[in-house]
């Protein structure tokens, strides 16, 4: 069968499910709809359509990236807009089918908005929210749109028509379309795609390979675990257009076990490539053969660097190696091999589909195009965002992301990942390119965005994101392993109150010697969290050291829970949910913390009754309490004077 007959097939297929009188209802049903209830949303639909007898037609989408208003569904009627309704549960679920379904209410009041031509009265447009308006979808374009395990849904909207271009023209030629799309490398550093792909084609050797690396394992990211279950046959299809670029047989996907529906989405796509002839030999009835194998990952966060990964497809324990020589000359079983990451392949199959020029045409001068990243922590709107290089993190943050929760002070980002840097807020109109994150001390890294209000301890920040990479040091370079260790021990000390003066210079210098020194990139970004904290937030740092004080009141060997006399009725609500019975105190009677042998939990705070707000958080200070319980008959005055200590 020719490509045009496929393509043909499958527009076929979407014309005849778009003209149906049936009703067409859409589920998101990756990992994050999945974690929010999907499943029993779905079940619920499938029930009441049932109960019903109502004959309707059921897809289960990817993640269009609006992971705060999961679980989604949207519904389709005849002549009608897809409506998309957001927070959706079983029983919403089924008031839907009875309201709108059945009787033409497309209820307004639930509804996020409409996509697609037409309008109903009530409901936005659905890419007019702020959330989606700023965005520009290359790599995420059918995420929520198609669905994943059904390749006739990706053909119908262009795909493969990249392959079939690329494999009409020589290699050279689709090098040089991905040469004026000006695509870097979306897995940290930046590389041009197209230089990188030639250096693998003129390197000397028939066998050469291609690796996507989709071992995502930054703590708060999921681009890629999105991007393979939402849309899999796009990064598949720029695999096979690098592959016929730089001359590779075969390929390799470099997966973590931890996700599994990504991985089994590939294995039916990879199936239904075979059936179509888009793998294997003679592909599309040309001379270019390739295949590829999955390789799943056992979770080290070291292999998501490229040498290391090698290693790990070679059954070999995941370790990096010294470059030169780069694995574009000898890399996996020492044979020429080109490694991109999942974003890439996906902007890759994209490029060679519309155009290198229509893709440089978004973005800044020297980074090109738009990158996904995943926005979380303290912001409202979380998800998975598309943007155009350049957007500034202020638009990020209160544009696409709607601003703090609670209307708290944004104190700071973190971009990329737990070896990226934490920006502070005078950084909110820095441009998102390469260029600038790297200047301010951070980095673009894969794509993590982690948002940080006024109740965030930046040395804690800090201390978090090192223990990670410093358990997920391989321990091969003593820079890493050793200093990362050195670091953590100061930054725990910091974070206990047994800081000391000359702590923050010692930080700095086994920051710089780590970061100049270690093997992989993984040492040398490792410190990035702490020199970035230090340089912004040295404030912080010399709080913990030199008054013994958390200025965010959340490090817990440096915070204290007082009971104000004043102000406590004896209600003994905090008495009797404290876990470690710390609080003593009688009915009516002023309440007692027992510093000794309190844990710092925070309950007492929590259950207090708002109307007395009698217990209190402090960090560096101490509080006039009496020596034991008293009457709360006195006056608050008597409470305070006298029968007290510090």
């Amino acid at each position: 069968m020719t490509f045009d007959e496929i393509r043909r097939r499958a527009i076929s297929e979407r014309e005849a499910l778009e003209a149906s009188e049936k009703p067409h209802i859409f589920i998101g049903t990756a990992t994050c709809g999945r974690s929010a209830g999907a499943l029993a949303v779905r079940e619920a639909i499938k029930a009441e359509l049932e109960r019903r007898r109502i004959d309707a037609i059921i897809t289960e989408v990817g993640c269009i990236g609006l992971c705060y208003a999961e679980p989604l569904v949207d519904i389709t009627k005849s002549g009608r807009p897809r409506i998309c309704y957001g927070n959706v549960t079983p029983e919403i679920a089924t008031q839907l089918i009875e309201d709108y379904i059945v009787n033409d209410n497309p209820r307004p009041d639930l509804a996020l908005g409409t996509i697609g031509d037409g309008s109903i009265e009530g409901i936005p447009k659905f890419f007019d929210l702020a959330v989606l308006k700023p965005q520009v979808r290359i790599s995420l374009r059918n995420c929520g749109f198609i669905d994943p395990e059904n390749i006739n849904h990706y053909i119908a909207r262009d795909g493969y028509s990249g392959l079939a271009k690329a494999l009409g023209v020589s290699p050279k030629a689709v090098i040089d379309e991905v040469w004026k799309s000006g695509l870097r490398g979306r897995g940290g550093a930046g590389f041009p795609t197209a230089r990188k792909w030639e250096f693998c084609r003129s390197a000397v050797g028939k066998e050469k390979y291609i690796i996507c690396n989709a071992d995502e394992g930054d703590p708060g990211a999921f681009m890629d675990r999105d991007l393979l279950e939402g849309d899999p046959h796009s990064v598949l299809e720029g695999m096979l257009i690098g592959a016929y670029a730089i001359g590779a047989a075969e390929g390799y996907i470099y997966c973590r076990a931890e996700y599994p529906l990504a991985i089994a989405r590939l294995n039916i796509a990879l199936r239904q490539m075979r059936e179509y002839g888009l793998l294997g030999d003679s592909i599309l009835g040309s001379d270019f053969s390739f295949d590829i194998r999955i390789k799943e990952g056992a979770g080290a966060f070291v292999c998501g660097e490229e040498t290391a990964l090698m290693m790990s497809i070679e059954g070999k324990r995941g370790m990096p190696r010294s470059r030169p020589p780069f694995p574009a000359i000898s890399g996996l079983w020492g044979k020429p091999t080109n490694i991109n990451n999942v974003e890439t392949w996906a902007d890759v199959s994209a490029i060679l589909q519309r155009g290198g020029e229509w893709f440089a045409s978004y973005g800044t001068e020297k980074s090109k195009g738009t990158k996904n990243f995943s926005l979380a922590g303290k912001v409202r709107c979380t998800g998975l965002i598309e943007v155009p290089m350049g957007i500034t993190i202020r638009q990020i943050v209160y544009g696409i992301g709607g601003g703090i929760p609670g209307d708290k002070k944004f104190k700071g980002v973190q971009t990329g990942g737990p070896s990226g840097g934490c920006l502070p807020a005078s950084a909110l109109d820095l441009p998102v390119d390469y260029e600038s994150l790297t200047a301010a001390g951070s980095i673009m890294g894969s794509g993590g965005m982690i948002v940080m209000d006024e109740d965030t301890c930046m040395v804690d920040m800090a201390r978090y994101f090192l223990t990670f990479t410093q358990a997920e040091s391989c321990g091969k370079c003593v820079p890493c392993r050793v200093g990362t260790r050195q670091m953590l021990d100061i930054l725990e000390r910091v974070s206990k109150g047994d800081g000391e003066p000359d702590d923050i210079e010692k930080l700095e210098k086994l920051a710089i010697t780590v970061r100049d020194c270690s093997l992989c990139a993984l040492g040398g970004t490792a410190p990035n969290p702490v020199l970035t904290t230090i340089r912004y937030f040295r404030d912080e740092y010399e709080a913990h050291i030199n008054e013994k004080r958390c200025p965010a009141l959340v490090c817990k060997a440096l915070i204290s829970y007082y009971i104000l006399p004043e102000k406590c009725e004896g209600c003994g609500i905090c008495l009797r949910d404290c876990p470690v019975e710390a609080i003593s105190g009688g009915k009516r009677m002023v309440h007692i913390i027992d510093q000794d042998r309190c844990i710092k939990c925070g309950t007492c705070l929590d259950v207090c009754p708002p109307r007395f707000s009698a217990v209190v958080k402090v960090s560096g200070q101490h509080i006039t309490v009496p020596e034991k319980p008293i009457p709360v008959i006195m006056s608050k005055e008597e409470r305070v004077k006298g029968n007290g200590n510090h």
